[in-house]
């Protein structure tokens, strides 16, 4: 590969590749899957902004040549470097400044196009970004772009607590520099019918997967692949936020970020595999929906039956199981675990979710593992279990709603003791107990006399 070409713009002391106080360049399993769905092996490539080294790797192996235009002088003399033997040439510089008369077949942005350019560069709008790098498309040219979403799950679940100290990568740039905020914003700028639309999970640097739809499985994959990249505290649970999106159909809108493939085909799933096809519900949101309820008997109808299919070989937690009717099979991969351990891990995943439990007496681990495990005729033994121990809801808005429902549940149990005490003064206080009160004293009195007078009796 070339040695880099210095084009203007170019930011001499900073790194994409090795960031010290910047995001780093986009990377993860979904941006190389669909590298490998949409290149094909006679393709001139063009791959525009920060990509992460293999990824770049994946699309030289793929294809005849392979352009880069990155803005940091150091990444592009590494890049330059490590692909020697590769067919292309490394740009370095910015955007607005390239000017050459090469053309593509493919166009490869997936880490957006505010990275395009530098802190020399006033004012660069990603309208007037994005037809750039249009005109440097062959006809019928395919153009793989990446977003990311302003609104995503990530406002949602964590406070930018980092927004008002400025990064070093945050220099003054023009309003209109920014991409467009929401989908469909997006979608009218990029003004063509000739798109394939992916949510992107968990986000653009780590792509573990990019979603066509964001419903059933997928859903479940989506809200997994957030909630491991929030595992701190968090203002709510990230997991049930993804779930609730999709059940209520809006996680495809509120994803973290998203691809855009124009003129070329990929996969519903990227990377392919990653969700379970098939009919069927997650064992563990059945579970926990019959729990809401307080619908014990569909609770005892499926612990027995879901206990007899782990004793036949099955391995996995109701949050790694699927239920189809009668039949289980597994979401993922198999968990070695004994049934009172898949019985507890779905217990503390319960009270970590905040769901209500219709049975006072199981406000721990221990004590709702004990009752589930009762249902299939197991007896947990007490010292496998911290005593007393506490389960916190998983969110600051789950813990809300659970203090708000226990002091509920506090209220009605205090008011019925009151009733209670009242009911019971305001019949010591009857005639009739009075006067069988009266009669049956003495009557207490004699018989316990005469229990002394026997006993010297029988001495």
């Amino acid at each position: 590969m070339t040695r880099s070409n210095l084009i203007g713009g170019e930011m001499l002391n900073w790194s994409d590749l090795h960031p010290g106080d910047a995001r780093p360049a986009a990377a993860g399993p979904a941006a190389t899957a669909l590298l490998a769905a949409a290149l094909q092996p006679d393709d001139a490539v063009l791959i525009a902004g920060p990509h992460a080294a293999e990824l770049i790797t994946a699309a030289v192996a793929q294809v005849t040549s392979v352009d880069l235009l990155v803005r940091s002088a150091p990444d592009a003399e590494e890049l330059a470097e490590q692909l020697d033997d590769a067919k292309g040439q490394v740009f370095c510089g910015s955007l607005d400044r390239w000017v050459v008369d090469e053309t593509y077949d493919v166009i490869v942005a997936l880490d957006g196009l505010e990275r395009l350019v530098g802190p020399d560069t006033a004012s660069f709008p990603w309208v007037e970004a994005l037809d750039r790098l249009r005109e440097r498309l062959r006809p019928g040219g395919r153009l793989l772009l990446g977003a990311t979403n302003s609104f995503g799950f990530e406002r949602l679940i964590q406070p930018d607590i980092t927004a008002a100290i400025p990064r070093d990568e945050d220099w003054g740039r023009d309003v209109a520099d920014r991409a467009p905020a929401g989908l469909k914003p997006l979608l009218s700028a990029l003004d063509t019918s000739d798109v394939q639309t992916f949510a992107v999970f968990p986000s653009l640097v780590q792509a573990d997967l990019a979603l066509s739809t964001v419903d059933g499985f997928a859903g479940i994959t989506a809200a997994r692949a957030v909630a491991s990249r929030n595992e701190g505290p968090v203002l709510m649970d990230p997991y049930r936020l993804v779930l609730d999106a999709a059940a209520a159909g809006v996680a495809f809108e509120l994803a973290p970020a998203w691809y855009f493939v124009i003129g070329a085909e990929a996969p519903a799933v990227l990377p392919e595999g990653v969700v379970p096809g098939g009919e069927g519900v997650l064992l563990e949101e059945h579970l926990l929906m019959a729990l809401r309820c307080d619908d014990q008997a569909e609770l005892r109808r499926v612990i027995p039956t879901y206990v007899a299919w782990l004793g036949a070989s099955g391995a996995g937690s109701p949050d790694n199981v699927i239920l189809d009717g009668t039949s289980y099979r597994l979401f993922g991969e198999a968990q070695e675990l004994d049934v009172v351990e898949h019985l507890r891990r779905f217990a503390r995943r319960a009270l970590e979710s905040g769901a209500r439990q219709p049975w006072p007496a199981a406000a721990d681990p221990h004590a709702l593992t004990a009752r589930l495990a009762a249902m299939a005729g197991i007896t947990v033994p007490e010292q496998e279990f911290t005593p007393d121990e506490v389960v916190r809801p998983r969110g600051s808005a789950e813990q809300l709603t659970t203090v708000a429902r226990l002091a509920d549940e506090l209220a009605h149990a205090s008011a019925r003791a009151i009733l209670f005490e009242g009911t019971v003064s305001g019949i010591r206080r009857s005639l009739p107990y009075r006067v069988g009160h009266a009669v049956l004293n003495p009557v207490r009195v004699i018989r316990r006399r005469l229990k002394r007078v026997l006993r010297k009796v029988r001495r």
